[in-house]
């Protein structure tokens, strides 16, 4: 019995111990499976890891590729832009250039829109609202977009659109005379005042202009620097040169509403008007004698002073005038330019064939205002003259006697010299 509870007992003991065994293991076996399971999944999440991080990285390399290729394709199109608008700059440069060299103010109805750079603008907007112009180089760029003038300041630009629409802001209190310039009004006073500020150290005439001083130093320079390439006539101005083109062109401008005669300057025009209106305001202090321009009282003067100072290079005879000895060097030279279309005859100035004319067509339009007749020529008429006034100009320097013709004087002077 004792022998049985033993073995009884050792049996358990036995199985207790199988059991502890097995339970161990089996705890053993859970864990390692738990173990490589933890394992099998790190390393799953490790492939997953390195794959997104992959993956990530292609995006990023392509994205940088499309942003690479986009900076490329905005870099070319600035460049294409920034060629395209200096292109356009230098066009509207030459054109600048080339108005700048015509004179002629032409003026314009259109809308006064101008641009800087690329940006334009309208004249209505005030200067605030005005963005910065873009440069070009180092200097900013404003454009007028009518004449294609260039300026380096906005204030400049705007000085200058005054000229397209006719603006004149600044007006003389004085006399009312309106100017686009502020510059312009303050040398305008100088009229007014008196004032000379500019004065020739050669011949002491005084200018209220220093643009006037260096035109009149061409005087004494003998600078004559436009040319006109047609017939090679030199003259000291532009504004001549400019007129002076006009003789070739055949432009005559300015009309004469009263009779349909044309000019080509604008003064002789108003000068032509006088004839019209009768007008004389020039008196000579000698003879009383009145003319319709300043220029022929001074020429008219030199028959009291005696003074002659052209004369004839070829035979040393003295004229009063240039014009006489122009026409008297063609006695010379036998030239007669000048021919009558009606009988052929033929003249050495052009004064003697109007004067011609009049004998085919009757005209007589210089009539005494005293006794109404009337003369083909103003030398006629000036004689005819002298017989209600009893002037008798022309004098012999012998005797003294004194007629109211040259001709006449002529006549005389042959009793003296046989």
């Amino acid at each position: 019995m004792v022998i049985k509870m033993e073995f009884i007992k050792e049996e358990r003991e036995d199985m207790k111990i199988e059991e502890t065994f097995r339970v161990k293991r089996e705890e053993d076996t859970e864990e390692q499976t738990k173990m490589v399971f933890i394992k099998e999944e790190s390393e799953d999440m490790k492939i997953e890891e390195t794959f997104r991080v992959k993956h990530e990285d292609t995006e990023t390399q392509t994205k940088m590729e499309f942003f690479k290729e986009e900076s490329e394709k905005t870099s070319r199109l600035k460049h294409e832009e920034d060629t395209e608008e200096q292109t356009d700059l230098i066009s509207l440069k030459k054109e600048s250039q080339e108005l700048n060299e015509n004179e002629e103010e032409d003026q314009f109805e259109k809308p006064c829109d101008f641009i800087t750079g690329k940006k334009s603008f309208n004249c209505s907007q005030t200067v605030k609202t005005q963005k910065r112009p873009q440069k070009t180089g180092n200097v900013s760029c404003f454009l007028c977009q009518q004449c294609g003038k260039s300026f380096n300041r906005f204030g400049d630009l705007k000085s200058h659109m005054r000229i397209h629409t006719g603006e004149k802001p600044y007006t003389c209190s004085q006399c009312g005379t309106s100017f686009t310039l502020r510059v312009t009004l303050r040398r305008h006073m100088r009229i007014h005042a008196g004032e000379k500020p500019y004065t020739c150290k050669l011949c002491g005439k005084s200018f209220t202009l220093k643009e006037s001083l260096r035109r009149h130093m061409r005087i004494h320079t003998g600078e004559k620097p436009f040319t006109c390439h047609q017939c090679g006539i030199c003259v000291t101005l532009k504004e001549t040169l400019r007129r002076h083109m006009k003789i070739h062109t055949g432009e005559k401008p300015y009309t004469c509403k009263l009779c349909g005669k044309s000019f080509i300057r604008k003064s002789g025009l108003n000068n032509h008007m006088k004839i019209h209106s009768a007008e004389k305001p020039y008196t000579c202090s000698e003879c009383e004698r009145s003319f319709t321009h300043k220029k022929k009282l001074d020429v008219h003067m030199r028959i009291h002073t005696g003074e002659k100072p052209f004369t004839c290079k070829l035979c040393g005879k003295n004229f009063t005038r240039k014009t006489s000895v122009k026409n008297h060097m063609r006695i010379h030279t036998g030239e007669k330019p000048y021919t009558c279309s009606q009988c052929g005859k033929s003249f050495t100035c052009k004064q003697h064939l109007d004067v011609h004319l009049r004998i085919h067509t009757g005209e007589k339009p210089f009539t005494c205002q005293q006794c109404g007749k009337s003369f083909n020529e103003q030398a006629n008429l000036n004689a005819h003259m002298r017989l209600h006034t009893g002037e008798s100009p022309f004098t012999c320097q012998q005797c003294g006697k004194s007629y109211n013709k040259k001709g006449s004087l002529k006549k005389h002077m042959m009793i003296h010299t046989g």
